[in-house]
């Protein structure tokens, strides 16, 4: 083997609906990048646990982020899209990542010290300690090359490569020996991988969609209040009604972006028609500036359901359909185990396991 075949990966976890953020940062990416890669896409529903074990409603939510990934315009057929769950190659290479990650490691994550609160680190179950360990598995049992990350996940990528690093340097005389490696070079070491180092994709910045409540906090699924998203079953009459009553303030909007500052509300929402009409915030205020909020609320909600509608319409009749999903996703799982069993017999194999 010369080198790494490319592959993107990329997952979402099935908790709470799915909104705009999720769509402008991640799948409406998803949907790009299929175009011109071999791209793997998974419900990651094994890490919907580690923060809540019990779900009422997981198989729907499974379901409805399969929904969004096909609705959005992702094909299943020249590509992959499954159920995490449904492939325990990815729980069995997490297990081997977490005797190659170091406990240190794993406490350094921020986004462990947030969830966990500090003081309630030991309250919080293993699985979210050992999370960045899974998610590592989840890219290199398929040998995953690229990542589309927004900023939330850059440290859990590092940490997937420093994995991939350590298990290549402390098996690297196995790996040679199976010749299953690749001769690379990280920075200025050779190093004969079995892993290859996992490179982020970062198209641009990406939009960072704030809650229609409070410019000041993330749209969120779990926000108390609905009007504060716009989520992606939403119909044309629920997208007009929240847009319509998102907070603003009571200036007209500037001719510049550094009028924008200052003014959160009024700046998500410009961010948010520059995102969905593909244009930069300075292009919207060229065409909007000097306008009150009531002539442009009603050009975003024109954008916004022209946009957004026919993917919720689409979403609502395949969640109509669970035997069509479920189809999808088991197809996608058959698909995607065949390729993860390939990298763990060989797995097993470097380590040493008896198989």
């Amino acid at each position: 083997m010369s080198d790494f075949k490319p592959l993107v990966f990329s997952g979402v976890q099935p908790t709470g609906n799915l909104h705009l953020g999720n769509y402008l940062g991640a799948i409406r990416k998803f949907v790009a990048l299929q175009e011109n890669n071999d791209c793997i896409y998974c419900v990651v529903d094994l890490h919907a646990i580690t923060a809540q074990l019990v779900h009422a409603d997981m198989r729907s939510q499974i379901r409805s982020i399969a929904a969004a990934f096909i609705a959005a315009g992702i094909d299943p057929k020249r590509h992959i899209v499954f159920n995490q769950s449904a492939v325990p190659q990815h729980a069995e290479l997490a297990w081997i990542f977490n005797c190659v990650a170091r406990i240190g490691w794993m406490e350094r994550m921020t986004q462990f010290k947030d969830k966990s609160g500090g003081k309630n680190a030991e309250q919080m179950s293993l699985g979210l300690l050992a999370y960045p360990s899974l998610m590592a598995a989840d890219i290199l049992v398929y040998r995953g090359t690229h990542v589309p990350v927004g900023d939330d996940q850059k440290q859990h990528l590092e940490l997937a490569r420093d994995i991939a690093m350590k298990f290549n340097i402390d098996f690297m005389e196995h790996i040679r020996k199976t010749g299953y490696g690749v001769d690379i070079k990280v920075g200025e070491e050779p190093v004969h991988a079995f892993f290859p180092m996992v490179e982020p994709l970062i198209d641009g910045p990406a939009p960072r969609v704030m809650s229609l409540r409070d410019g000041t906090k993330k749209m969120s699924k779990s926000d108390a209040s609905d009007l504060s998203r716009i989520n992606l079953t939403d119909d044309a009459d629920a997208i007009s009604k929240k847009i319509r009553k998102a907070k603003t303030d009571p200036d007209a909007l500037p001719s510049e972006v550094d009028g924008l500052k200052g003014r959160a509300e009024a700046d998500n929402l410009v961010g948010i028609y520059a995102a969905l009409a593909d244009k930069t915030k300075g292009q919207v205020l060229e065409e909007f500036g000097g306008q009150q909020f009531s002539v442009f609320k009603p050009a975003l909600v024109d954008l916004a359901v022209n946009v957004l509608a026919p993917i919720s319409g689409e979403m609502r009749r395949l969640m109509d359909d669970t035997t069509h999903i479920d189809g999808i996703l088991r197809d996608g799982g058959e698909r995607a185990r065949a390729r993860a069993e390939v990298t763990m017999n060989q797995v097993r194999e470097i380590v040493g396991f008896l198989q």
